[in-house]
């Protein structure tokens, strides 16, 4: 699955590091679960 969310960053030109450390960031920080598709990479938008 990892591989794949990487793969898809690299797609939506992301860079799979930041994206990764932007959406762990948010999720400590209280994301609400209910919106967690906010933080998939298509709909990835710097910062989260």
């Amino acid at each position: 699955m990892l591989a794949s969310l990487i793969e898809t960053c690299k797609l939506n030109a992301i860079d799979p590091h930041a994206w990764m450390t932007d959406i762990l960031t948010a999720i400590v920080n209280g994301h609400k679960q209910s919106k967690i598709d906010e933080l998939m990479p298509w709909n990835y938008a710097k910062p989260v």
